[in-house]
């Protein structure tokens, strides 16, 4: 039988609710529709949701180009941006709210990363990171499939 150490008993629980809180998903608790991060109001962490489709990459937002919309802030590069947005919030804000799409197929919230995004079928898709993401691109459609089958009730917790 193996013994532990004081140390490690003593530190166990402290793993233990680690452990917890990375399966649960950091915003978990946080039942907003947008993820906007701990202290922040801004979605897609500031950067311009239209940007991705119109210049293909993430562009950061400024103040003068805001809105507000579905509990949060929206940044925008440009007046014309923003008024696209505006126009069709649907068309542009990024699937699940921002939050991470892997992580919503698998059940559970987690921030995504405006630096890790696809569009796919004419809609925006964030991850958590780099690795998530590849684990995502593997199968996309099977992904999406059950991430969509789960944001509704992933929305009410």
């Amino acid at each position: 039988m193996t013994t532990l150490s004081r140390r490690t008993l003593l530190a166990l629980p402290l793993a233990i609710g680690a452990a917890a809180a990375l399966r649960a998903g950091p915003a978990q608790a946080d039942a907003d529709p947008v993820y906007t991060g701990r202290f922040s109001s801004l979605a897609l962490g500031g950067y311009d949701a239209v940007a991705y489709f119109r210049e293909g990459r993430p562009v950061e937002g400024v103040r003068a180009h805001e809105v507000e919309w579905n509990g949060a802030t929206w940044r925008f590069a440009s007046a014309d941006n923003r008024a696209a947005f505006e126009a069709d919030p649907q068309a542009y804000a990024p699937q699940y709210g921002g939050y991470c799409a892997w992580a919503t197929a698998e059940g559970y919230r987690a921030p995504g990363n405006p630096d890790y995004w696809r569009i796919v079928d004419g809609k925006l898709y964030v991850n958590f990171d780099g690795n998530v993401q590849r684990r995502w691109e593997a199968d996309i459609p099977g992904f999406v499939a059950r991430a969509d089958a789960n944001w509704p009730r992933i929305l009410a917790d």
